[in-house]
């Protein structure tokens, strides 16, 4: 039996958050298991992937104005602020760090299961599945499709090849620990053009208030947890406690041009 210890988060800028996220591995390490971190975002952030080029995100008018972050991960960018955001961490030699798929799963799984219990048709998805509004190297995370990510069919809909995805992860591989990040998309994101707007879970099921997230994510951590044999343990905020003079100082790294521009 394990316990997974989950932190809930204030809302911070960017850079902050990623710092956070970066010393979580560290958290994960000590632990010797996964652990997690929800949060949210003090104002609509752009997060890019690690590999998106920056004149990209500057080209994209729906995003003009937003703040812009880089993440240490892969994947699309991701517009925060209407979304519940996690990081997770785990040590490379645990089970769920060996191979990206093990990790993405163990989430994502059991996020699908929580749905189907509150009677909400998700499933993770195929290999090849077409995206909704574009391909792979889609400039938006939720037009991209990737096997595995959770897609919902539209309350009162069959399911079909483009229902929307409301949850998508990517992973950073460190030497001796794996980060993944990943977005649970409550309902479309506000003060963006519509290319960057998504529907989210209240969006597609109204009797799903966005006021009901919390409980939600909950009972889904209980269920990743439960598949580890284990149990959530909450664990006072901020997290990672005893590293601010660590975070303070990665987030000045994340919030340079340096950084931001890196692509």
């Amino acid at each position: 039996m394990t316990t997974l210890p989950v932190w809930w988060d204030d809302p911070a800028d960017g850079a902050t958050n990623m710092a956070a996220d970066e010393c979580l591995a560290e958290e994960a390490l000590a632990h010797g298991g996964p652990v997690v971190r929800i949060y949210g975002w003090t104002a609509t952030t752009v997060s890019l992937g690690a590999f998106q080029p920056i004149a990209a995100a500057r080209a994209e008018a729906a995003i003009a104005g937003a703040a812009l972050v880089r993440r240490p991960s892969g994947g699309g960018a991701i517009v925060h602020g209407s979304d519940v955001t996690y990081a997770a961490a785990v040590p490379r030699d645990h089970p769920l760090g060996r191979t990206p798929h093990a990790f993405y799963t163990a989430f994502h799984a059991a996020l699908v299961a929580e749905l189907d219990a509150m009677g909400i048709a998700a499933r993770m998805c195929p290999a090849g599945m077409a995206a909704v509004r574009g391909g792979p190297d889609s400039f938006f995370c939720f037009d991209r499709r990737a096997e595995g990510d959770v897609v919902v069919a539209a309350a009162g809909r069959e399911a079909s090849a483009g229902d929307p995805k409301i949850l998508g992860s990517a992973q950073r591989r460190l030497a001796a620990a794996v980060v993944q990040h990943g977005s649970l998309l409550v309902r479309g994101a506000e003060g963006v053009g519509p290319a960057a707007r998504h529907p989210g879970l209240a969006d597609l099921y109204p009797a799903v208030r966005e006021a009901d997230a919390r409980d939600l994510v909950e009972r889904w951590l209980g269920r990743v947890a439960a598949g580890l044999g284990g149990w959530v343990e909450p664990r006072p905020a901020p997290c990672p406690g005893g590293r601010e003079a660590r975070i303070a100082s990665l987030a000045v790294t994340y919030g340079t041009a340096r950084w931001l521009e890196r692509r």
